[in-house]
């Protein structure tokens, strides 16, 4: 349980600086024999910030029962 709170936690943190990324796939367009057309698309995936706070939240609140009581 401790771990997937700090996995939690660190994964919010990420996405609260980083609001998203972004990949390029290639697609073929055209194929004839040694001819061949392809075509690259890029692709973004974006995230709001407090999506990220909420996940913070979350990890925090499940690593706080398991905090050392002195």
């Amino acid at each position: 349980m401790k771990s997937t709170g700090a996995i939690s936690l660190t994964l919010g943190l990420f996405m609260t600086l980083y609001k998203g990324f972004s990949y390029v796939t290639r697609e073929r367009v055209v194929d004839l024999g040694k001819f061949e057309l392809t075509k690259e698309k890029q692709h973004t995936v974006r995230w709001q910030p407090y999506v990220g706070i909420g996940l913070m939240a979350i990890g925090g609140a499940i690593l706080m029962p398991h905090r050392n009581k002195y």
